[in-house]
């Protein structure tokens, strides 16, 4: 079935910006979560991290712009294709800078915006060269010292992505003293961990939560206004279930109604990333049915890059379910 995996990125003390009190922690306390919800791998960098076990060896984990874009440019190799799913979590500064969005490596030269900072269009297309349906950014990354700091990411659109930033532009991401967290990744956690009746499984419900929640902690600690927000392409990912074990049955109904609507646009590889993700769910016939009925449609007018999407995912997915159902 999809396989999941995760890269977190912490900073708290930089080398030419103002230090952060709480990153580092948030970073762990994602990467603890990922580990609690049973992904495979996770890449984690910060300050004090171990050094990176990899297939070609060790990679230096202090988050550096020469090891961070070492790494985005290695993990392009990785061993994941359609039907699995990759998470990007960053807690630290972000800067927009000529237009364009960055995230602060820790040696990041404020001076030199271009030279030295991670492009967030950049690191977009490295994870899209993993060949994943699914990408979700978490990006916590506008931090100054005892706040994060208000650049105004977030303009840049990263096609095929779900991207959910911790502010508006121009505000603050602030970090709690009483938490000792930041009030984003706090607020994300505790969408996350909610199951049954009050699940937030999906990228349209954990959005809601995080419009409502943070603004909610912002007002109890009193700091300055926060209002995270989610930018989806396509739109129609806003159904697109996170965390299958938690997801409730509306929840699976809605984004079978999507696969169907996708279907009947013969939108094939869209439909086929949403049926796949049905059958992360449970074992469901009418996605079975779905992606094998979608394996003869696109038969009758093949392509080398549909029939590769079809080969690595639903195949594979198709596979495992009719194996579990025996």
């Amino acid at each position: 079935m999809s396989r999941n995996w995760a890269v977190c990125v912490g900073i708290n003390k930089y080398y030419n910006l103002g230090d952060l009190r709480y990153a580092v922690r948030d970073a762990i306390a994602m990467k603890d979560f990922f580990e609690e919800v049973g992904f495979e791998r996770i890449f984690y960098f910060s300050d004090e991290s171990p050094e990176i076990d990899t297939p070609n060896g060790k990679l230096q984990s202090l988050p550096t712009y020469g090891n961070l874009k070492r790494f985005f440019r290695v993990f392009q190799a990785a061993d994941l294709g359609a039907g699995d799913n990759l998470w990007f979590f960053f807690a630290g500064h972000g800067e927009q800078h000529e237009g364009i969005d960055y995230l602060m490596p820790i040696d990041a030269d404020p001076g030199d915006v271009p030279g030295t900072a991670l492009r967030v269009g950049d690191i977009a297309a490295a994870l899209r060269g993993c060949k994943t349906d699914n990408t979700v950014m978490l990006l916590d990354a506008c931090r100054n010292i005892g706040q994060r700091r208000a650049g105004g990411i977030g303009l840049d659109v990263q096609p095929g992505m779900v991207t959910i930033y911790s502010c508006s532009a121009n505000q603050y991401s602030h970090e709690i003293e009483a938490l000792e967290q930041g009030a984003f990744t706090y607020a994300l956690l505790e969408g996350f961990r909610l199951q049954g009746a009050n699940s937030r499984a999906t990228v349209g419900r954990i959005n809601e939560y995080l419009q409502q929640r943070v603004p909610a902690l912002i007002e109890q600690y009193q700091k300055g206004p926060q209002v995270p927000y989610t930018v989806v392409e396509p739109s129609e990912k806003i159904c697109l279930i996170l965390l299958p074990d938690r997801a409730r049955s509306e929840d699976k109904a809605a984004l079978k109604l999507e696969a169907f609507r996708a279907e009947l646009g013969e939108n094939w590889t869209f439909a086929l990333q949403l049926w796949t993700r049905v059958l992360a769910c449970e074992v469901d016939p009418e996605a079975i049915e779905a992606i094998q009925r979608i394996a003869l449609k696109r038969a009758e007018r093949p392509s080398v890059s549909e029939s590769a999407v079809f080969a690595t995912a639903g195949s594979r997915e198709v596979s495992a379910a009719v194996s579990e159902m025996e």
